[in-house]
């Protein structure tokens, strides 16, 4: 159940989201200059930072797994059936990988703290390679389905180079 939530703009905030719980809802801190559909994200956002188990708000693996089945309804028409799907604190070069034999999938940790539709999109990545294993115009066929894809893929270029980690964000 999604609890009450209050959303506070304000002029002074530029930049930053904050949110707290306070009398039995979720009170969320934004810039006064955010859009709906900004708005909308970052309470997702938040309130999946507050509510996730593990530390500081983790999502955990069976979370990462139930996101893809709803993800493999919703744009894939339920072809791509992983195995597993978790978080690794492992990779330095990637933000997710797919090992197709085994159906296995794998998300970089450091996409925790990012925006939601930024890990749907790495996953639903992830996952369409299970039906197309290599980048061709069928696999993006099925990725581009999601509607914030080209703004996902700059989101990550965007962390990456700001990080100087020199991910690929097509990997």
């Amino acid at each position: 159940m999604r609890p009450e939530v209050e959303v506070r703009r304000s002029a002074r905030r530029t930049r930053t989201v904050s949110a707290y719980r306070k009398d039995g809802k979720v009170i969320v801190m934004i810039p006064a200059r955010f859009t709906r559909a900004e708005e909308s994200e970052w309470v997702d956002t938040m309130l999946l930072k507050l509510d996730g188990s593990g530390p500081r708000g983790r999502r955990t693996d069976e979370q990462l797994m139930k996101r893809a089945r709803e993800l493999n309804r919703e744009y894939l028409n339920g072809k791509a059936n992983p195995s597993s799907v978790r978080w690794v604190d492992n990779m330095t070069t990637r933000w997710g990988s797919c090992t197709t034999g085994e159906a296995t999938i794998r998300l970089s940790d450091r996409l925790q703290p990012m925006p939601v539709w930024v890990v749907d999109y790495v996953l639903l990545h992830e996952l369409a390679h299970l039906i197309e294993p290599s980048h061709n115009k069928r696999f993006w066929h099925w990725v581009d389905k999601f509607p914030k894809a080209e703004r996902a893929k700059g989101y990550l270029e965007g962390v990456a180079s700001a990080a100087s980690l020199g991910f690929d964000t097509c990997e």
